[in-house]
């Protein structure tokens, strides 16, 4: 029994770390500790801390702070901090290190006085931000996410210089759908194509997403899906779909297929077998197939209504989230 009572009180960890391809981006860190304490440390990027489950009780420039489940706790570089569980049975943790790209260092005042926020779309918006990390190829996504995510953090530290209201700008929507349709494989960044256009991150996903009622990075999926369609109905494999329609693998294509047509895509381009264009000697043969005497066994006709489904009303082809791999 003692035996027992003193390996359930060991501390335990479950963690999981990489270096998305995003910029800005240092490092994604997830982990599940019980009874492990961390002594103080500096980090040299900003901490964005979500807790999952369990809470975390830390120490930030001699003032005691928590992370209930609802905040997001933001710690700035260079500032020395500790962390220990608030709960018997520890915390679940998901965190982004994000370097001075994303929060300058102007920033650090601010964030020691307040580094827990209560902001439940913030807090949502964090979450969605590491679902799309953890995709390889939906690096688009990730980057507009996190371009909205800054934008909300330098709200909360500098309320004076928060946007306000978002202005619409048609022309500059038009440019960026137009360079989305110019580089469906290749793809473009979100940093890029704020250099292109000469306009900040931010404000390109909000006039795109104001002037077409969708997301930049939602445009994109749906402008290669419909490629893939296309590709899939010349009977060309999964696979070699994938890539041609700048997906990052057949798994990354499966899973926007699926959401968008309903089908995967291996089953949407099986049920337009029988329907593709023949040759002039198959036209012949399948028209002796049906001559009286024959079997009528050539041609089964496919019910295949996804083949018909509407296309996106905003038109054009579109890029990539970098192959590697923005509502």
């Amino acid at each position: 029994m003692a035996a027992a009572q003193h390996r359930a009180a060991q501390p335990t960890a479950d963690v999981s770390a990489w270096r998305p391809r995003v910029q800005g981006v240092v490092e994604v860190f997830h982990a599940h500790f019980t009874g492990y304490a961390y002594p103080m440390h500096v980090h040299e990027a900003w901490t964005l801390l979500i807790v999952d489950d369990g809470a975390v009780r830390y120490d930030l420039d001699r003032h005691e702070h928590g992370t209930p489940h609802d905040t997001v706790s933001l710690l700035p570089p260079h500032v020395p901090h500790n962390g220990s569980p608030a709960t018997p049975d520890g915390f679940r943790k998901r965190v982004l290190y994000l370097d001075a790209s994303v929060l300058g260092e102007e920033l650090i005042g601010p964030a020691v006085d307040g580094p827990d926020l209560r902001d439940p779309l913030l807090r949502r918006r964090v979450g969605q931000l590491h679902a799309a990390l953890a995709r390889p190829g939906d690096e688009l996504e990730a980057d507009s996410r996190l371009t909205l995510i800054g934008e909300r953090l330098r709200g909360h530290l500098r309320p004076r210089e928060a946007v306000t209201s978002p202005r619409r700008d048609p022309v500059l929507a038009r440019r960026l759908r137009e360079l989305l349709d110019a580089r469906l494989v290749e793809g473009v960044a979100l940093d890029t194509a704020a250099t292109l256009l000469q306009a900040h991150p931010a404000h390109l996903v909000r006039a795109f997403s104001g002037a077409y009622g969708i997301a930049p990075h939602r445009y994109l999926t749906a402008r290669r899906v419909d490629r893939a369609r296309r590709l899939l109905l010349d009977g060309r494999p999964v696979g070699e779909v994938a890539v041609a329609a700048g997906f990052y693998d057949q798994a990354h294509l499966t899973r926007h297929f699926r959401k968008l047509v309903g089908v995967t895509p291996g089953r949407y381009g099986t049920s337009a077998g029988g329907r593709r264009p023949r040759g002039p000697r198959q036209a012949e043969a399948d028209a002796g197939a049906h001559l009286p005497g024959a079997s009528g066994e050539g041609l089964a006709a496919v019910d295949d209504p996804l083949g018909r489904r509407d296309r996106p009303q905003v038109g054009g082809s579109s890029r990539q989230v970098s192959r590697s791999g923005a509502g």
